[in-house]
């Protein structure tokens, strides 16, 4: 009987173990497209502060990592960024990279200056950057590699780059390398648009600051879309500050449609030829259908019976969890109060009068289901698109995947 327990516990502890060391690898080898094998190049995971470098032989190996998805990321002098997304499962995986060189870097090619050059660095800053109090503590320390340009007929300006963008984020202490793929900023719209892959290097400094960076980093962890995430994987959401409502959009039965208004605006002018007298029927008509088009198309209504975690979410995928809703997430995080600044960017989500300063974001499905992994991080980034304190902050508050906070060390 003893033997029998004994054997069992072994057995108990042996699964435990082997549950607890699920940690796979990435590695590879880089090339150039003559086939010669690249010793030292940089090899990154996007939005970690994990990094390698190649051996001699041109081969890598990225270690101790759970399942998830990734992007790799390469950089080697005389070739361009290198990006390529990887994703584990169940198992280690191995992965062949080819550089393209950097032409532009070669070739030494004349780029047309744009004429407005600072005040457009100046709006890609505002809208990349950000404007929280840690984005002022920020500095870009190679603008150059920046290629701006406006495009006057659309009125959108457009930022790129094929070299690694350099800011330095005195605020949290790290050095961020960010691959930039695309900067839109739409002057008619006031929509904001940019996409990259972001690599962390931690800044030197003395025992003191380096404390000042960890208060700094707790912060802005805490509330962030990567911590409601995490939590929203555990299921400890309402532990850990979060409250979730549903915002609810209702079509405004008192407004006609958009096409409707505009074919009946048609018709009356089509009729009246030209002719408008004061008081007629057609000007009447037509007041009316102008007046019908400045209602609102919607009314925003709040659902605050609360969302529960275990509908929202499921388990369909291994290693990865899955929510998909209706309607929007109206996200409460209970223990941050949004700053008086904050009211005036833009962002700003309305509340009802009983709510308190929370800060608050809403989630937007775009397309489907979407899937995250134990980390916070997305399993597809476009899938979600954010409103509020989450659009409010970016890259100067931006933290690694791989960051833990100090409760959970």
């Amino acid at each position: 009987m003893i033997k029998s327990l004994l054997a069992l516990v072994f057995l108990l502890c042996t699964n435990m173990l082997s549950h607890a060391q699920n940690l796979y690898s990435i590695t590879g080898q880089v090339q150039d497209k003559k086939g010669e094998t690249l010793p030292g190049a940089g090899i990154y995971l996007s939005g970690y502060t994990t990094a390698t470098v190649t051996n001699m032989d041109g081969k890598f190996g990225l270690n101790k990592l759970k399942p998830g998805s990734y992007e790799v990321v390469v950089q080697m002098m005389g070739f361009l960024p290198y990006s390529k997304s990887v994703i584990i499962s169940d198992k280690s995986v191995d992965i062949k990279i080819v550089l393209a060189e950097n032409t532009i870097m070669l070739n030494e090619v004349v780029i047309l200056a744009d004429p407005d050059r600072e005040k457009n660095l100046q709006t890609f800053k505002e809208f990349f950057i950000g404007r929280t109090p840690n984005s002022q503590k920020c500095k870009i320390l190679n603008p150059n590699v920046l290629y701006t340009k406006f495009d006057r007929n659309v009125n959108v300006l457009r930022v790129t780059s094929n070299e690694f963008l350099v800011v330095e984020n005195k605020a949290l202490g790290y050095r961020l390398k960010y691959m930039l793929n695309l900067f839109e900023y739409d002057y008619n719209s006031r929509i904001v648009y940019f996409s990259g892959l972001p690599v962390f290097e931690d800044l030197k400094g003395t025992g003191k600051k380096k404390r000042e960076w960890q208060k700094s980093r707790e912060i802005a962890y805490a509330g962030s879309p990567q911590h409601f995430f995490q939590s929203l994987y555990r299921n400890t959401t309402a532990e850990e500050g979060f409250i979730i409502y549903k915002r609810i959009k209702i079509p405004n039965p008192n407004r006609p449609s958009d096409s409707l208004i505009n074919a009946t605006r048609k018709r009356l002018l089509a009729k009246m030829k030209g002719l408008m007298r004061v008081g007629s029927d057609f000007n009447d008509s037509l007041q009316t259908i102008g007046k019908l088009s400045q209602l609102p198309k919607e009314y925003v209504t709040l659902d605050t019976s609360g969302v529960r975690t275990d509908t929202l979410v499921k388990q369909i995928y291994p290693n990865r969890k899955t929510i998909n809703f209706k309607d929007e997430l109206y996200v409460m995080f209970t223990k941050e109060e949004e700053p008086l600044a904050y009211s005036n960017t833009g962002h700003y989500v309305l509340r009802p009068l009983n709510i308190p300063n929370y800060e608050i974001s809403v989630i937007h499905q775009l397309h489907g289901a979407s899937s995250f992994y134990a980390n916070g991080s997305m399993h597809d980034a476009r899938s979600l698109l954010y409103e509020g304190f989450w659009a409010y902050e970016k890259i100067g508050d931006m933290i690694p995947m791989d960051y833990v906070p100090l409760k959970k060390r």
